[in-house]
């Protein structure tokens, strides 16, 4: 099945034509999440924190906690409908709880071909380079995350040189899984 990534301004489209069981929404604390009233039942995990790679006075870093939540979040959807992940403009945030969505539910498979499915399916995905590194260590991937998300290169284009990224999707699995 399929992890969806967009923009803010695209969750309701993608909702209404792509139907997905469950939705991550990582925005900032002053960003309003989506009222998806079909996911009220523990389907919507909201996620405030900011988009920084490393900690800055006033701003919600991603932390270990986050990860952790991301994490067991993503382990629980059944993949029978696509899951939808999100964060403001559908570059860095949301692209990198993607990755690790595919890495949760693909354990033995490539980290780095995981990555470059991601590139190639979303020239302007830039995966939090934070998140991406918190998560390595929770799933105890030994640097692989790190290095993977290192070998696709930046993105493009940076926001804010433009303003939100295509959506884009991955599959959920990749190589061998078990």
């Amino acid at each position: 099945m399929a992890i969806l990534v967009c923009a803010l301004s695209r969750v309701p489209q993608l909702v209404s034509s792509r139907r997905p069981s469950h939705v991550v929404s990582l925005l900032d604390p002053r960003t309003t999440f989506p009222a998806l009233d079909d996911h009220r039942d523990g389907r919507h995990l909201q996620m405030t924190l900011h988009d920084i790679d490393a900690p800055i006075e006033g701003h919600t870093h991603p932390e270990a906690e986050h990860i952790r939540e991301i994490i067991a979040f993503v382990s629980r959807w059944p993949k029978a409908d696509p899951i939808l992940i999100h964060c403001y403009a559908g570059i860095s945030r949301s692209s990198a709880t993607a990755f690790i969505t595919a890495c949760v539910h693909n354990p033995r498979a490539d980290e780095e071909e995981i990555a470059w499915t991601l590139r190639r399916a979303s020239a302007n995905a830039a995966p939090n380079r934070r998140i991406i590194a918190l998560a390595d260590a929770e799933l105890g991937r030994g640097g692989r995350m790190v290095r993977a998300v290192a070998a696709i290169g930046p993105a493009a284009a940076r926001w804010p040189d433009i303003t939100e990224n295509t959506p884009f999707e991955i599959a959920a699995l990749h190589g061998p899984s078990e």
